[in-house]
C-alpha cells in the first residue's frame, strides 16, 4: 500500500499566501501585511456577502488555501445575500470592516483582484466568474 503524497498546493500554502499577500499590499500602496490582509478579507468577505452557498463553494474552490480558508471564515450563513453594487459602495464596505484599522485605499477591491489574479490561475478564475450572477466578473476586475 502506497501513501497519497501531500498535495503542493497544501505543502506550500504559506509561501504562496505570503506571495499573495505582498502583491496585495504593493498594488494599494499599504505599508503593512498586516493592512493588506484587513483589505484582502475585507474584499473576499464583500464578495461573498453577494453569492448564494453553491456559486461560494464553486469561487472558493479555485483559491489557493489560505485564500480559500480566509473566504469562508466566519460565514454567517444567515446573512441577507446583497445585489452586486457600485464599485465606489462596494469599496465602502471594505473599508467599513475594522475602521479603527483599515486603511484599504479607493483601490482595494481592484488591488486585490489584481493580487488574486497574479496568484492564482486566471483562465479558471474566469471561467468560475462566467458561472457565478452578473456583477462577479467585473467585481474581479483589477
Amino acid at each position: 500500500m502506497t501513501a497519497m503524497t501531500m498535495p503542493m498546493e497544501y505543502r506550500q500554502a504559506s509561501a504562496d499566501f505570503e506571495r499573495f499577500i505582498l502583491d496585495a499590499r504593493d498594488l494599494a500602496g499599504l505599508q503593512t501585511t498586516n493592512q493588506a490582509y484587513t483589505m484582502a478579507q475585507a474584499v473576499l468577505q464583500t464578495f461573498r456577502r453577494r453569492l448564494d452557498t453553491e456559486d461560494a463553494i464553486l469561487f472558493a474552490d479555485i483559491l489557493p488555501p489560505v485564500i480559500r480558508a480566509i473566504f469562508v471564515a466566519e460565514w454567517d450563513l444567515e446573512e441577507p445575500r446583497l445585489p452586486f453594487s457600485g464599485r465606489i459602495a462596494m469599496t465602502r464596505e471594505v473599508q467599513a470592516l475594522r475602521p479603527d484599522h483599515n486603511i484599504s485605499p479607493d483601490s482595494a477591491i481592484a488591488d486585490v483582484a489584481g493580487a488574486l489574479r497574479r496568484n492564482i490561475d486566471e483562465a479558471k478564475l474566469d471561467r468560475v466568474l462566467a458561472r457565478l450572477p452578473a456583477g462577479a466578473a467585473d467585481f474581479w476586475r483589477a
